[in-house]
């Protein structure tokens, strides 16, 4: 058999496989809707913030670069699709399928260079379609998609990435930096002569302005910061073994001392476990 054939066949089958195990899914969600009294008492609402730290939790999976703890959350995340349909399904607001019917509509009405004849080469090519496109769908702004309760980092990247899909952007990099200069600039003037809130805006403006710069880097900030907030909490972490193995305590530790344990701990070395 060609091994194109064999290629198919394994795809179609892995597409069954996903069918069956969906389906085994909603059976399973209709059961515990109608006897489970947890369940039964949940609601879009009661469900809104547990959907919030599950997708929190496949965060960390995925930093963490841990498949089988992302291969869970990403269960737990499908639990909570099927719930949020189900509850609607009561409410005779929609069904499911139309649910599953609507995403697939629309990736293929925004994806003219593969069901229709736009040609777009490249990614940069295909989001600046994509962003037309909502245009001509009704979106009264470019920025209309970006929810206002990101978190500030995630949303001053996606509102900088949807205003360059219209063109709305730097055309080289030079000019970034720039602003990086000018911002830090106007930031430690604020700090030497201005009030809170004028270093608060100043500083927000640098922020802002470190995303444009990271964006031009194919760097997400949120993911950037992430990894530096998950480095900072296992060198501290390790800073306090060392504490704990020579019998440090805070008020105990001198700078030296601690520039000393942090030293060690970049280095990769580890305090050596008593023995019981």
């Amino acid at each position: 058999m060609h091994p194109i054939f064999v290629s198919m066949t394994k795809v179609q089958k892995n597409h069954q496989e996903a069918a069956e195990a969906f389906v085994r899914l909603l059976q399973i969600m209709d059961e515990l809707r109608t006897k489970c009294p947890w369940d039964q008492k949940q609601t879009m609402e009661s469900l809104r913030t547990l959907s919030i730290e599950e997708l929190y939790e496949l965060s960390d999976a995925i930093l963490d670069n841990k498949p089988r703890e992302i291969r869970n959350e990403l269960g737990d995340l499908f639990l909570h699709l099927v719930f949020y349909a189900r509850i609607a399904n009561e409410k005779n607001w929609f069904q499911l399928s139309e649910v599953l019917h609507g995403i697939c509509d629309k990736l293929i009405e925004r994806h003219p260079h593969i069901y229709g004849d736009v040609e777009a080469n490249d990614a940069e090519t295909v989001k600046q379609n994509w962003e037309k496109i909502k245009l001509k769908e009704g979106h009264r702004s470019v920025l209309a998609g970006v929810p206002n309760s990101l978190p500030a980092l995630v949303k001053a990247w996606r509102m900088q990435e949807k205003a360059s899909g219209v063109g709305f952007d730097w055309k080289h990099e030079a000019p970034v930096w720039d602003k990086i200069t000018e911002e830090i600039q106007e930031f430690k003037q604020a700090v030497q002569e201005g009030s809170e809130r004028e270093k608060e805006d100043e500083f927000g403006d640098l922020l802002f302005s470190l995303v444009n710069l990271a964006r031009f880097q194919h760097i997400n900030p949120e993911d950037a910061l992430a990894r530096a907030n998950q480095k900072f909490k296992q060198r501290f972490e390790g800073l306090e073994a060392w504490m704990q193995a020579e019998n440090k305590s805070w008020d105990e530790l001198t700078e030296a001392q601690a520039d000393l344990y942090w030293e060690r701990v970049k280095a990769g070395h580890v305090p050596k476990t008593k023995k019981p």
